[in-house]
């Protein structure tokens, strides 16, 4: 039996929907968990023991629930929550982004893409320099622009970019990574997540603009590297969940060096 089987169970999947019937409960997790739950059911469909096995269809219920949470939220929301940690409103969409081209949702993608649009299209002089807050795992800049390279045509994007992050493009431009001086605190090695989205956002931005590769793939990887010694064996405040935001990184570090190799 694999280890998955025992996870994804329909018992399993009705006891997590059964804790969002209480009212006060509906808001639960909203948008960072219902986000990732959407990439783990993506990632799923890719596994090529899914078939056997049959998780995702166990966690479709699951899944469906949080779709249609999103589809009746997302219109309410008038303003995105711009700070870097768990409510961030990019990160959120940016992951269900994923869920609805894996799945080809179309009209979900058009919901979650026509409302990034309304909130950050006009967005511009985005201050990187005061990032990060002490506690960010979320570059409220930096994931901004991730989210809008995934829904807009090359051109406009960096048009938009240029005018959102201009120092992006400057020859000069740098970035220090995160520093965390206490791991065993679990606020403060949230500066190690941080530096693994930021170098999942510099990968994103180079795949969208191939002339950036260079520049911003080097970036992305200084931040990978300031942290990655850190998840193996390291304080529970921080292994237990920065491998995922490591593996993030690098899945999209593989996309840019896909595009290289097959050049």
């Amino acid at each position: 039996m694999h280890f998955f089987d025992k996870q994804f169970t329909p018992q399993n999947v009705a006891a997590e929907l059964k804790y969002f019937e209480p009212k006060l409960e509906k808001s639960f997790e909203r948008t960072y968990g219902w986000a990732w739950l959407l990439k783990l059911h993506a990632a799923l469909i890719f596994s090529p023991l899914d078939k056997e096995h049959g998780w995702s269809k166990n966690l479709q219920p699951l899944t469906d629930f949080i779709v249609t949470s999103y589809k009746e939220f997302l219109p309410k929301l008038v303003y995105p929550i711009r700070v870097g940690e768990h409510s961030n409103t990019a990160f959120g969409l940016s992951l269900a982004l994923d869920y609805a081209n894996t799945l080809e949702d179309r009209s979900f993608w058009d919901l979650i893409s026509n409302k990034a649009k309304e909130f950050y299209l006009n967005d511009c002089d985005c201050p990187l320099n005061y990032e990060p807050s002490g506690f960010d795992f979320i570059s409220p800049c930096l994931q901004e622009a991730e989210l809008m390279s995934k829904i807009m045509y090359k051109e406009d994007y960096e048009k938009w970019l240029k005018k959102f992050l201009p120092d992006l493009f400057k020859k000069k431009f740098t970035l220090e990574p995160g520093k965390v001086l206490d791991r065993t605190d679990g606020k403060l090695v949230h500066l190690d997540g941080l530096n693994f989205l930021r170098a999942q956002n510099f990968y994103a931005m180079a795949f969208a603009l191939p002339e950036n590769w260079v520049k911003f793939r080097a970036i992305g990887d200084q931040h990978l590297q300031a942290s990655m010694n850190y998840v193996s064996g390291s304080d529970y405040m921080g292994s237990h969940w920065l491998a995922t935001f490591l593996v993030y990184a690098l899945e999209q570090r593989n996309r840019i060096w896909m595009v290289e190799v097959t050049k």
